[in-house]
């Protein structure tokens, strides 16, 4: 499995409140199939402590999900830093680009203080599920939604989320006034 990829990018001038204010952009994308995969959290920490981002600054996610653990972990470091979120990739001139956030990928960038809509990127969500065999699939399965719920929760997401993360096994794509309505999106910007 190829490890993810990290890369922190070039100072930025914000177009929001204070425009000389300038943080560091670190995007991540998990692999070259995107997964976030059994070793991300470490990996995810290890590239957070080298970039030094501070409390503020974005985290790029492109990601179309993997190891829901793994992305519970990665929600809880980017929050514990005080960072924020927004789906999106950026070029090579450090322009932010339009991507997508699915499946395990929303648990992460659901840990962000403020969670940036980008115009053109679309986050999904589906049913979890689990490849491992389990002894009782359906106390598993009601475990893992209460950590999924009260994670959504402690974020300041709305229960709604997972409501329709549980309507289907395919992606389901949010429209952005349902993510702002759940409050998965907080600040529905062009441009982080």
């Amino acid at each position: 499995m190829e490890r993810p990829v990290f890369l922190a990018e070039p100072e930025f001038e914000t177009d929001r409140q204070d425009r000389s204010r300038r943080a560091y952009r670190l995007a991540a994308r998990f692999g070259h199939q995107g997964e976030i995969g059994p070793a991300a959290a470490n990996w995810f920490r290890d590239r957070l402590d080298e970039a030094h981002l501070a409390p503020g600054d974005v985290v790029l996610l492109s990601s179309p999900g993997g190891d829901l653990n793994q992305a519970l972990i990665i929600g809880e470091m980017i929050r514990s830093r005080g960072l924020t979120t927004a789906v999106g990739v950026a070029d090579a001139s450090g322009q932010v680009r339009p991507a997508y956030c699915a499946s395990a990928c929303v648990l992460a960038y659901a840990g962000g203080t403020t969670r940036y809509g980008i115009e053109g990127s679309m986050l999904g969500v589906h049913r979890f599920v689990t490849t491992a065999p389990v002894a009782d699939p359906v106390a598993d399965t009601q475990r893992v939604t209460g950590a999924v719920l009260h994670y959504m929760t402690r974020m300041g997401v709305s229960s709604t989320v997972v409501e329709a993360m549980s309507q289907t096994r395919d992606i389901r794509w949010l429209g952005t006034k349902e993510a702002v309505a759940m409050n998965l999106v907080t600040d529905p910007i062009r441009r982080p």
